[in-house]
């Protein structure tokens, strides 16, 4: 009898450590983020606490409902994102960016000279 065996996890320590390196820049800019919105940085460490934060920079109301939807059904995630850009100055398009690959729009909007404007 053949024995099959298959494993997610058998990766290359090189992709292991660009994945590590990936995370740690998001997880940096979006501290970056929250610090310039007037939230704690540390708030980014914690998943639900972060969803709700970014809600509540991006959005004027019905944080609570976002929050959850953007938890239970991840592209209604997208909303959120596209308006955090718009409360920081940029376009529809980067939030598009921050949605798909927040470890390059997180940092970017932290890091950079964007100026928290708040909710738009």
């Amino acid at each position: 009898m053949e024995n099959y065996s298959y494993s997610v996890t058998n990766n290359s320590p090189v992709v292991n450590i660009i994945s590590l390196v990936l995370l740690v820049i998001a997880v940096v800019g979006a501290w970056k983020v929250f610090v310039k919105a007037g939230i704690p940085g540390w708030h980014s460490l914690i998943p639900i606490l972060n969803t709700y934060d970014i809600c509540k920079i991006a959005l004027r109301d019905s944080v609570g409902l976002f929050t959850v939807l953007s938890i239970l059904i991840v592209p209604v995630y997208i909303y959120p994102c596209i308006k955090l850009a718009k409360s920081f100055g940029k376009g529809a398009g980067f939030g598009v960016l921050t949605f798909f690959f927040s470890f390059i729009g997180m940092p970017i909007l932290g890091f950079g000279d964007a100026e928290y404007l708040g909710p738009q």
